[in-house]
C-alpha cells in the first residue's frame, strides 16, 4: 500500500510541475486544531472588516472533510507570479504585481481541472474538488502543513528558495497519498521589516494582520468609502499592495514567472499618472478585460484613484 501511495504522489507531483506549478505538497485531510482558536480570535476582534463571508462556514474552513466526502488528502500547490517589471511613471497610482496579467483565479482553475482530469485518467475514479480563493479553505495553513514554507510575520507563506510572490491553490481528494513530513521551520528570525514598512500599520503582531486596515482590503474588498483616517497612508496604491513582500529579504530569491497569461497588458505599465486620473470605462474594460482588477469594477478603481488624488499621495 505504501508503494502505491508513493507512486500516486510522484505521478501527481510530476504532472503538477509539468502544468507550471512551482510547488506541490501533500498533507492528510483533517481538522486544523491549531488554526481554530486563531481564526475565532481574529473574527471576534473584527479584523475581517466588511468581509462578512469570513464568518460563514467556520467548521468547513477548518475541516476539508466537510467540503469533500471521504476526503483523505489535501494537495497544496503554488504558482509563481513574480516579475521584476514595474510601472514606468513613479507618480502613477500603483497596482499589485499579481494583477498585472490575466485573472489568476481562471488561470489556476484551468490547471487544477487539468490536474484532476489527469489523476482520474491515470489512477481511476477519484472524488475531488479544486479551490482557488473560491471556498472556505485556509490555503496558507495547508501549504505550511505540506511543507511548502512557513507563515511570515506579514501572514504570507514564505518559501526559502522562492520568497512569497506565488499564488496558493488546493485539490482536496479522497485518495490516500504519501504525506509530506515536518512543516518548514520559521526563518523570519528577528526581522521586522514587513511590520515596520506597512503604511497603515495593519500588521498588529507577528502573523496577525488587521485586515480592515490592510491596503489590499481598502482598495479591493471594502465597498464603502475609504475612511479618512487613511489619508496620506495609502502609499500610492490603487489596487492591492506589495509593500510587505517588497521589503521581505526572502524575496531576493524570487524568479521571473514562466506563465504567459501573467504577462502585463501592453499598455498597463506605461500609463502615466494623468492617464489613470482620466481613465474611462472603455479603457478600463480594454486593459482589465480578463484581469482580477475587474473585482473592484470601474467605479471602485475610480474611487481609489480619486482618494489618492484627494489626499495628495
Amino acid at each position: 500500500m505504501t508503494g502505491t501511495r508513493k507512486k500516486y504522489t510522484d505521478l501527481i507531483k510530476a504532472e503538477a510541475a509539468r502544468l507550471g506549478f512551482v510547488f506541490c505538497g501533500v498533507s492528510e485531510a483533517g481538522f486544523l486544531e491549531e488554526e481554530a482558536p486563531r481564526l475565532e480570535a481574529w473574527l471576534k476582534a473584527g479584523m475581517h472588516g466588511e468581509m462578512q463571508y469570513m464568518e460563514n462556514y467556520f467548521d468547513k474552513r477548518l475541516n476539508p472533510r466537510l467540503l469533500v466526502d471521504g476526503a483523505r488528502s489535501v494537495i497544496s500547490l503554488g504558482l509563481n507570479y513574480y516579475t521584476p517589471e514595474i510601472q514606468t511613471d513613479p507618480d502613477a497610482p500603483k497596482i499589485s504585481k499579481y494583477a498585472y496579467g490575466a485573472d489568476y483565479h481562471q488561470v489556476i482553475k484551468d490547471k487544477l481541472k487539468a490536474l484532476l482530469d489527469y489523476i482520474r485518467q491515470e489512477i481511476g475514479e477519484v472524488n475531488g474538488r479544486a479551490f482557488v480563493d473560491s471556498a472556505p479553505v485556509l490555503d496558507k495553513a495547508w501549504a505550511k502543513k505540506a511543507g511548502l514554507g512557513w507563515i511570515g510575520k506579514n501572514a504570507n507563506l514564505i518559501n526559502k528558495k522562492r520568497g512569497s510572490f506565488f499564488f496558493l491553490a488546493e485539490l482536496i481528494v479522497d485518495l490516500d497519498m504519501e504525506y509530506d513530513v515536518a512543516p518548514t521551520a520559521d526563518h523570519c528570525g528577528t526581522c521586522t521589516r514587513c511590520i515596520d514598512a506597512c503604511p497603515t500599520e495593519a500588521i498588529v503582531a507577528p502573523q496577525i494582520v488587521n485586515g480592515s486596515k490592510c491596503i489590499s482590503y481598502l482598495t479591493i474588498e471594502l465597498k464603502n468609502e475609504i475612511p479618512a483616517e487613511f489619508q496620506d497612508k495609502m502609499d500610492g496604491w490603487m489596487f492591492g499592495c506589495d509593500v510587505c513582500q517588497d521589503v521581505c529579504p526572502w524575496n531576493k530569491f524570487s524568479l521571473l514567472h514562466q506563465e504567459p497569461a501573467f504577462k502585463p497588458h501592453e499598455e498597463l505599465l506605461g500609463m502615466s499618472a494623468n492617464d489613470w486620473e482620466e481613465i474611462t470605462e472603455d479603457v478600463f474594460r480594454k486593459i482589465f478585460k480578463n484581469s482580477a482588477v475587474k473585482r473592484t469594477k470601474f467605479s471602485g478603481l475610480k474611487r481609489n484613484i480619486d482618494f489618492l488624488k484627494k489626499v495628495g499621495v
